[in-house]
């Protein structure tokens, strides 16, 4: 038998020991330098005191959106469109206006929350850091959810440069605390924010056009795009604004 000597088996060694990196699919993003805020107070099962006027959301408007974003549907091989898109679910503020939140439906088996943030429209956030206050608007806007389709709340008047973005918390609200959970997963209209690597997952939030009414609905995505059990259905929750000056 042949004698290997010293430096071979150290080669050998230093293979055996040599470990595949892998590069990770998602990394959490941690808001930790974000305060958190309410537009008022909400009772035990997260219905908000400030809701204003209801809505009439019409049943053609819930058609359209249900034959547009089909639960369980995945919406890369029904609507294309809609992702590939680099139309920005924010709303930028071009003159001094007041800003609603419609309440349209939810489609999760999770308790999740919706809330909202700000930054000048010529300097869009960059990372977490940047994201100074996120304020509720439905602290419980997913499973169980107290809200009914035309639910509707006033979120404030803000200046022209201004851009407001939405974040829904995976699980923001805790049906035991019967609170919202701020440390809750974060996934944001601004896709930079959002946890997934690969860019063509990180859109949680598309715009869907419903012209017969001019409304532009806002569906998300709550969870981890890169999670098996991600249908990628985008209505998860679903809004819309009315800006009005």
């Amino acid at each position: 038998m042949k004698k290997l000597t010293p430096l071979f088996i150290a080669l050998l060694m230093l293979g055996a020991c040599k470990k595949t990196t892998i590069a990770p699919v998602t990394t959490p993003v941690k808001f930790t330098s974000t305060s958190y805020a309410t537009l008022g107070t909400y009772d035990a099962t997260g219905k908000p005191s400030y809701l204003t006027t209801k809505d009439v959301v019409s049943t053609n408007l819930m058609s359209y959106l249900s034959n547009t974003l089909p639960e369980h549907t995945d919406l890369r091989n029904s609507h294309p469109e809609l992702l590939s898109s680099s139309a920005s679910a924010d709303i930028k503020i071009t003159q001094k206006s007041n800003v609603a939140i419609t309440f349209v439906s939810q489609g999760t088996g999770i308790s999740d929350a919706l809330g909202f943030y700000t930054y000048p429209t010529n300097s869009p956030p960059a990372s977490a850091a940047d994201i100074k206050t996120i304020t509720y608007i439905f602290p419980s806007v997913g499973l169980n959810s107290p809200l009914q389709p035309g639910d509707k709340v006033n979120i404030g008047s803000f200046d022209a440069g201004t851009s407001i973005g939405f974040v829904l918390m995976q699980n923001g609200w805790s049906p035991t605390s019967k609170s919202v959970v701020n440390d809750a997963v974060h996934f944001c209209s601004n896709p930079v924010l959002n946890p997934e690597v690969d860019p063509n997952l990180k859109k949680h939030a598309v715009l869907i056009n419903y012209t017969p009414e001019n409304k532009v609905l806002i569906g998300f995505e709550d969870l981890d795009r890169t999670d098996s059990r991600c249908d990628n259905d985008f209505n998860d929750v679903v809004v819309y604004a009315t800006v009005t000056q």
